[in-house]
């Protein structure tokens, strides 16, 4: 652990201009910060989200708290048209695409037809508005289900609404990975951009904070069970005991390099690397989709200046995460970080939020901290980032796993 400015060379001057991909807006919904500067502002604040549920009364359930986002009236945000055929995770998310469309510069009305479209990630979809109407068809039969639960507990909902309300007509998708899917839709834009595609809105954002939800979340018996919201979700710590859920995540405009610097549009960073993997029986492979996604981008373990960890919150996966990062970089051979201590693990909304703060720091050069942990057990060798860093940052690498084996790595890319 250290606080202090790190000296890392500063990228040359004469750095060629950037290609690929690259994100020219960002949206955020999150349980420290609704919308992109508050929450960065708060996570730099080392602030958390973390408190007890307010969305349904948890008293008789073991675990109470959650990451849930603060001041979030649906109609400020939304026309009323969609309030009745849309989960709190759609209009959290419908949210996020507008901030992110409006921070582009983007006019998604001068796109050309059919060139512009959406892949999200996601986990639960409507999990709160599946949960409503199957109460209304226990309680009252079935002529009181609304028409709109045909669609809107659909995980496929949310890349649906963005692309209607904005007129995003192009290929579309959806991926589910858990964890690991914010990163996956990502990489799947990516591949539309390569084809031609003008620009994708991709990301991801999950909410199921509901007693059905909840059911789902303890049957996996990962969550933490402490009732102190400080020391509930403690990252690489010797007293880990599971993670806190939370609601929210991140949505991206990505561009090609080339049609962002031609409409003089600003680029917070470029998408320069992604690998997949699946672990296998006994074999975790967290450490093989590192490597490929820091050889997809073209890089050597020295290029890479952070890495925001994935951060299970369990000393099992915490210790094999830390090992895999000592395998890439060596002991305490890069910093780590997870902010994510600060809203819990956000299922397929939590790489994206990572992304998000990647992409910040590279701005404006800082590693945000991880709260709670005050230093990593000692079988967790990562110089683990306790407190806002200053440094020279060219190259982020962010990790996630998702439940079931699923892996995926990222690199982004100062511009």
């Amino acid at each position: 652990m250290t606080t202090a400015t790190q000296a890392r060379p500063a990228a040359p001057a004469d750095t060629p201009a950037v290609t690929g991909s690259v994100v020219t807006g960002i949206g955020v919904a999150a349980p420290n910060g609704l919308g992109t500067e508050a929450w960065w502002a708060a996570t730099l604040r080392g602030e958390s989200g973390i408190r007890p549920v307010t969305r349904f009364d948890a008293s008789r359930y073991p675990v109470r708290l959650a990451g849930e986002v603060p001041g979030f009236v649906d109609a400020a945000h939304l026309p009323s048209r969609l309030l009745p055929q849309t989960d709190r995770v759609t209009r959290l998310s419908l949210t996020a695409a507008k901030e992110a469309l409006d921070d582009s510069g983007t006019d998604p009305d001068a796109l050309p037809d059919y060139g512009a479209g959406v892949v999200t990630a996601s986990s639960a979809g409507g999990f709160e508005f599946g949960q409503r109407e199957l109460q209304a068809l226990w309680s009252k039969g079935g002529s009181h289900v609304s028409a709109y639960q045909s669609f809107a507990w659909f995980y496929a909902v949310n890349t649906g609404q963005i692309s209607i309300r904005h007129g995003l007509r192009g290929s579309s998708g959806v991926v589910v990975a858990e964890q690991a899917g914010g990163l996956d839709a990502l990489a799947h834009a990516r591949r539309q951009i390569r084809k031609g595609a003008a620009l994708m809105v991709t990301g991801g954002v999950d909410s199921a904070l509901c007693p059905w939800g909840w059911a789902a979340h303890l049957a996996a018996d990962e969550l933490s069970r402490v009732t102190d919201p400080a020391r509930a979700y403690l990252p690489f710590d010797a007293a880990a005991s599971g993670h806190v859920v939370g609601e929210g995540g991140a949505l991206f405009v990505l561009e090609s390099a080339t049609a962002a610097r031609e409409r003089g549009a600003r680029a917070y960073g470029a998408f320069t690397g992604y690998a997949a993997t699946f672990d296998g029986p006994g074999a975790p492979r967290l450490a093989d989709a590192a490597r490929l996604a820091r050889a997809d981008a073209g890089l050597h373990p020295e290029d890479v200046d952070v890495v925001f960890a994935d951060a299970a919150g369990a000393r099992a996966a915490d210790r094999a995460e830390a090992e895999a990062i000592a395998a890439l970089f060596g002991p305490r051979g890069v910093p780590v970080t997870a902010p994510k201590s600060m809203t819990g693990r956000l299922l397929a909304g939590g790489a994206s939020l990572d992304v998000a703060a990647a992409l910040l720091s590279l701005r404006d050069q800082v590693i945000p901290p991880t709260t709670g942990t005050a230093a990593p057990a000692a079988d967790c060798p990562v110089d683990l980032v306790t407190a806002p860093r200053r440094t020279a940052l060219r190259h982020a690498l962010v990790l996630a796993r998702g439940r079931g084996g699923f892996n995926s790595a990222a690199v982004l890319g100062a511009v």
